[in-house]
């Protein structure tokens, strides 16, 4: 109980924090389909233009840019979505032309982000999310908050059944999952504070596992440990044999602008662009369904790579790497294939994202957002009302629960709880650097008080009557 007041009192700004901008960011796939309507989606009906000529639109678009990627429309009503290296922005950022695919027309250039394609809205969002703004330091917040929300969240379930478990012995009928409208003041928000926690609490400890192996430090420790246990993704090999590709006829040069003389690179990039048809056509017969994004490798040596993007209700991620030139497939990693933790971490992270299950998925992780923020009010106002209404030296803080729980158990228990403390505390270094500042500071406060307590006088227990 001393454990779980000082971290919900001191962690619990970051957690209000992360769950704000955590729900902001649940919804925000939703939101961009709306904000960016007039890029994402087109009213033109008909054929679609074949891809190659959209791609080549888009070089237009932007000439001075080389392509990187191509995200063909998938539905009708959808537009096809070409992404462009440039220097000019920050790391994982791309220009992303959107082609009308009836009209091969351009309907804007946006930034996007990260292997989800996030354009500007949600990628504000997601930063905020993950650093405040604040670049690498501001990460700190977000994972000191995921590292100790499993903590918080559990310690504070094992207390509410607890205390469930008392009430039913003492009045035989107390809610586990509800709320008893029969208590007023304290008890009231209590009574809030525990039976909302344990609604949630599944999806708070879900949150802070993914939500960990993106983090700084305890991310490189579940890297390392997936590493060591063949838990990783399957790396797709798409390395070409240079001297198989084919020769360079010049014909496929669609750059137009009177050029006398064009890079190698440039020649490799306009053949690839022409060839994005045939090679999708060829991922589509391997099984490589649904919304992909297809690489255009700008060297003779390195295959296209057609990869599914994560999109709502596609639990597989398979991608296939071809030869452009041939139109062969010389790689294919398999979903199906990979090890069980593999897609356990894939579909972790869409879930996480809110993506895995469309709209719903948002819709949950919403609401677990807003439960967390009513549990960490909740907590605060539990901690208010438990103050001294009256004291000499002003208004009072709520001191802390009692102190030497430990000491009280058996020592093999103890020995065990800090044995598991340092290994966590190791595996998860926010949590442990904290977990000891809080333990140093309560050292210190206890010993304050002790020393106050053998400097102050006893009261004297005896009293005289007015008049006596």
């Amino acid at each position: 109980m001393r454990l779980h007041f000082y971290a919900g009192l001191f962690i619990a700004p970051f957690l209000i924090v992360a769950a704000i901008s955590g729900g902001l960011y649940a919804i925000a796939p939703t939101a961009e389909q709306w904000v960016y309507r007039d890029v994402l989606h087109t009213d033109s009906t008909g054929p679609a233009a074949p891809l190659a000529e959209q791609a080549q639109v888009a070089q237009s678009v932007v000439p001075d840019l080389q392509p990187d990627a191509v995200r063909p429309a998938v539905e009708a009503g959808q537009t096809t979505r070409v992404l462009f290296a440039d220097p000019s922005l920050g790391p994982s950022m791309r220009t992303a032309v959107f082609i009308d695919p009836v009209t091969a027309t351009s309907r804007g250039t946006e930034i996007a982000y990260g292997s989800s394609g996030s354009l500007p809205m949600r990628t504000w969002i997601s930063q905020l999310h993950r650093n405040l703004h604040l670049g690498e330091p501001g990460r700190i917040y977000s994972e000191l908050a995921a590292s100790w929300l499993w903590v918080i969240a559990l310690g504070g379930l094992v207390l509410w059944i607890v205390r469930y478990r008392s009430r039913q012995r003492n009045t035989g009928s107390a809610p586990l999952l509800g709320i008893d409208r029969t208590t007023t003041g304290r008890n009231r928000t209590l009574n809030w504070h525990g039976a909302v926690g344990t609604w949630i609490v599944v999806g708070l400890v879900f949150l802070s596992a993914t939500g960990l192996t993106w983090s700084r430090f305890a991310g490189e420790n579940i890297t390392e440990l997936r590493q060591s246990l063949s838990w990783t993704t399957p790396a797709l090999d798409s390395s070409l044999d240079p001297a198989a590709a084919p020769a360079d006829s010049g014909h496929h040069d669609h750059s137009g602008g009177g050029h006398e003389t064009v890079s190698a690179d440039q020649r490799i990039v306009s053949r690839n662009v022409t060839d994005v048809g045939q090679v999708l056509s060829t991922a589509r017969a391997a099984g490589v369904t649904g919304a992909v994004e297809m690489t255009i490798p700008s060297d003779a040596a390195t295959a296209m790579v057609v990869s599914q993007v994560r999109t709502a209700w596609q639990l597989e991620t398979n991608s296939v790497a071809i030869d452009p030139g041939s139109g062969t497939i010389v790689g294919e990693s398999k979903f199906s294939e990979w090890p069980l933790a593999a897609k356990l971490s894939s579909w972790g992270i869409a879930l996480h994202m809110g993506l895995l299950f469309g709209l719903a998925n948002q819709l949950v992780l919403l609401a677990v957002a807003i439960g967390l923020v009513s549990v960490c009010v909740r907590g605060y106002l539990m901690w208010w009302k438990r103050r001294p209404t009256r004291h000499r030296e002003g208004v009072a803080l709520a001191r802390p629960p009692r102190r030497g729980a430990l000491r009280k158990t058996h020592p093999a228990i103890a020995v065990a709880i800090v044995a598991a403390a340092v290994l966590v505390g190791w595996f998860i270094p926010l949590l442990g650097i904290s977990l000891l500042t809080f333990i140093l500071v309560d050292i210190a406060i206890g010993r304050y008080h002790d020393a106050r307590a053998r400097r102050t006088p006893p009261v004297s227990t005896s009293t005289t009557t007015k008049g006596a």
